[in-house]
């Protein structure tokens, strides 16, 4: 990257800006051109007085705004003036000051947080997935290449690392037990815990068919010898497992059953605990730590960190491919899902919010010494063609505005004196 900053200094002017320079600096000739002429003709007719006094003005405003001009980027026909050459003397003050602006403008949690409140990520993003744009274009070609070469240039292990950090930092920074007993208490005012239940059930009731023969061994085990003897072991197992089962048939048949009812009361009673209960919520904050302590879990954030970055550069490199099958009708369908659902989408909006602001929080200072030291590295000819290529067209203008309003004033004042 530096390798590559360093070499812009060289780069070619772009022909807006040739244009521009090119206009501005005719006129200045014109001018003098101008001058000269109405100098010559100035005894012959009065006329080509208000001629000289414009084209005279002209010529020193267009003078003055070209050294203004030049002098922010060099100095004026390579001569050491004092307070010329501005961009590349304060080269590394610009970049502090840019880095600056960043820090106090953008990267203050309190600003970031009041900016993305704003914005509606979730809408745009389903706009976009829900109808993509048919076209690639130069701008789309050209984001998409610059964000794979991005992600290829960065450090993959440590790139990763400060993903796995971040994502580690915002899970221990959340309380996740009100969030567990505010989705059970929706889940269960909605019936989504239904079933679920009904599952289980069935589930208990196909493990108990499966294993009748460990159900009846265990019986038989601890049966004692009469019961053994007279044959009465087979009975109680059957009993029991008759027992069993028809109870998980009721269970599953009657919504009403006590059991089910007794369930769904634990369940009231665990939701409201993980909200408000300090001792359940000290618990489910011990086992979050110590699962995203879990080495197990550390590579599994590394491997999903992976897939995200392999699935983010096959985007970048070829996005058509991507959107289109199956993998492109689900994204079409999540589009539609985040512009119907408006509980989703203010979920995912106040997660990206939590999220960036976050990353201002963690990450504003390292954000401003990149920017400051990229600044500081870039040698003074990379900043100044830069800078000149980006803003050079308009500045140009200012030298086309001070030629005419320089010949205006200077017109102006001859026909004052010429009256006075």
């Amino acid at each position: 990257m530096e390798v590559a900053m360093r070499s812009g200094g060289s780069q070619t002017v772009p022909p807006a800006l040739r244009k521009m320079r090119v206009v501005a600096t005719g006129l200045l000739v014109t001018m003098a051109a101008l001058f000269l002429v109405a100098r010559y003709f100035q005894p012959i007719h009065p006329v080509w007085g208000f001629v000289r006094a414009f084209a005279e003005a002209a010529m020193v405003g267009g003078l003055a705004d070209w050294f203004a001009v030049t002098a922010l980027f060099r100095h004026p026909l390579g001569l050491p003036i004092p307070h010329t050459a501005i961009v590349p003397r304060n080269k590394d003050r610009i970049g502090d000051t840019l880095a600056n602006f960043l820090r106090t403008n953008f990267l203050i949690p309190r600003v970031v947080a009041r900016r993305m409140n704003r914005l509606d990520v979730a809408g745009a993003a389903g706009r976009w997935l829900a109808q993509p744009p048919q076209e690639g274009g130069r701008i789309r070609r050209g984001a998409s290449r610059l964000f794979a070469e991005m992600l290829t240039a960065f450090d993959p292990q440590r790139l990763g690392g400060m993903v796995k950090a971040g994502i580690g930092s915002r899970l221990r920074a959340t309380e996740v037990s009100p969030i567990l007993g505010q989705l059970l208490k929706a889940a269960i005012a909605e019936g989504r815990h239904v079933p679920l239940m009904e599952s289980v059930i069935r589930w208990a009731g196909q493990a108990l068919a499966a294993n009748e023969p460990v159900v009846r061994a265990m019986v038989h085990e601890r049966a004692g010898a009469i019961l053994r003897w007279t044959g009465l072991d087979e009975t109680v197992a059957d009993k029991l497992i008759d027992g069993l089962d028809k109870l998980l048939h009721d269970m599953a048949d009657d919504p009403d059953h006590p059991i089910r009812l007794k369930i769904e009361e634990g369940l009231d009673r665990l939701a409201w605990d993980l909200q408000y209960d300090p001792d359940m919520r000290a618990r489910v904050e011990a086992m979050k730590a110590d699962l995203i302590a879990n080495p197990a879990m550390q590579r599994w954030l590394d491997g999903l960190w992976e897939q995200a970055r392999e699935g983010l550069l096959r985007l970048a490199r070829d996005p058509e491919a991507v959107t289109a099958g199956k993998l492109g009708e689900t994204l079409r369908q999540l589009g539609q899902t985040l512009q119907s659902d408006p509980r989703l989408a203010a979920t995912i909006n106040r997660f990206v919010r939590r999220a960036v602001v976050g990353i201002a929080a963690d990450y504003g200072d390292g954000i401003v010494r990149l920017v400051s030291e990229t600044v500081r590295g870039w040698d003074a000819d990379t900043v100044t063609s830069r800078l000149e290529n980006a803003v050079g067209r308009d500045l140009q203008y200012i030298r086309i505005n001070g030629t005419l309003v320089g010949g205006s004033v200077g017109l102006v004042l001859h026909v004052v004196d010429r009256l006075l």
